[in-house]
């Protein structure tokens, strides 16, 4: 059993680092089906499973400071590249086919799990709203909200993968819509013309990584982060959502919000240094987690297709009424459940030329995922 805790951060450090140069080098199948992120989350609750480390506060407390530290800091540096003049360059409609998107979400959640609250765990309504995040926004926004509202760790795990398998089911079936996007289009009579200004745009040209790109984003977002949390602190707490966590998520979201429209955040390394961040907070959080609590997982999975379904429906009856093309829908959907890593792809099935267009969508659930989920459990809380 490990009862240091410098020496258990070390042991997520290590599974950190194996995971990710293992999916960005070996090329494995396994990869594609099963993100490095969920392999960490896994590795972790199976070692704490297996008592391998210690439960006691000193062995906990250095690992739990750590992530305390990196939270603010990766959300500040996965912001960057959300560059909010550029998004508001969509248009009308493309804004407006995102925005119902996520709100068919957000409706999905609060509906169906209220319909299940008999048979779930006091504290679901937490576990549904870092869901909900992560589907309006992306891993750190589900991750964040996690750590506001303080869900429980295997619950946590129940989310976590729901998100994982319905994500993927998911993605398969945006790529297999492509080849019906001309019968679907014909059915809403949807006009693709607000497509057209967006052809042939591209993303502006990437800087290579240096020593002192390096020093702005690391150590940088690690000064911002703390001076966030201790500002946070000193915040006023408003019911079970707003407290010195939210605080400091929000101090962090609006700066990552106007450093993007700044040269500051161009700088080369923002997204590689936050997702590494990125694994070292989901393994904090799994190192929490046990195996023994699996039970209910076919319950969520359940509660997650509904809430797609849902989804479905909504975003039908929009597409028939607004005259909306399945590109728009897609990527819109996409943008939402998928992520910054997976808008672009779908769009690149319909048109290459329209991958900002994914890009863009899915960078302002990385601001707003945060929010919807926090909104999604304050309800749920209260019903």
């Amino acid at each position: 059993m490990i009862t240091d805790g410098i020496l258990m951060l070390g042991v997520l450090l290590a599974l950190s680092s194996t995971l990710i140069v293992l999916e960005r080098t070996t090329g494995w199948k396994l990869f594609k089906f099963v993100p490095g992120m969920v392999l960490m989350y896994l590795a972790c609750a199976a070692l704490n499973s297996l008592g391998v480390f210690g439960q006691d506060e000193a062995t906990r407390a250095p690992v739990a400071q750590v992530k305390d530290v990196l939270l603010p800091a990766m959300i500040l540096l996965f912001l960057f590249s959300c560059d909010i003049r550029r998004i508001i360059r969509l248009g009308p409609k493309l804004l407006l086919t995102y925005a119902v998107s996520a709100a068919s979400l957000f409706v999905g959640m609060i509906v169906v799990v209220t319909l299940f609250q008999a048979a779930l765990h006091d504290e679901s309504w937490k576990a549904f709203g870092a869901l909900l995040a992560s589907w309006t926004g992306g891993s750190a926004n589900m991750v964040a909200v996690q750590d506001i509202l303080q869900a429980p760790e295997s619950i946590f795990g129940y989310a976590l993968i729901t998100d994982t398998i319905l994500y993927s089911v998911w993605l398969m079936a945006m790529f297999a819509a492509v080849g019906s996007s001309p019968r679907f289009n014909r059915w809403t009579k949807a006009d693709t013309s607000h497509l057209d200004a967006h052809l042939g745009a591209e993303d502006e040209e990437q800087h290579p990584i240096t020593l002192a790109s390096l020093a702005i984003v690391v150590f940088g977002s690690l000064f911002v982060s703390t001076l966030a949390t201790r500002i946070g602190a000193l915040l006023p707490e408003w019911g079970t959502v707003v407290n010195a966590t939210t605080w400091t998520i929000v101090i962090v979201s609006v700066l990552g919000l106007l450093i993007a429209v700044t040269p500051l955040g161009r700088t080369a390394g923002s997204l590689e240094v936050a997702t590494l961040m990125l694994f070292v907070v989901i393994g904090q959080i799994a190192s929490g987690s046990d195996f023994s609590a699996l039970t209910q997982a076919p319950l969520y999975l359940l509660i997650g297709v509904l809430v797609l379904l849902v989804h479905i429906a909504i975003m039908l009856v929009y597409a028939k009424i607004a005259k909306v093309e399945l590109f728009s829908l897609a990527v819109a959907s996409t943008a939402n459940i998928g992520g910054v890593a997976s808008a672009p792809v779908i769009a690149a099935a319909y048109n290459r030329q329209l991958v900002p267009v994914g890009v863009l969508m899915a960078l302002i659930g990385s601001f707003a995922g945060t929010f919807l989920g926090l909104a999604a459990a304050q309800i749920m809380s209260a019903l």
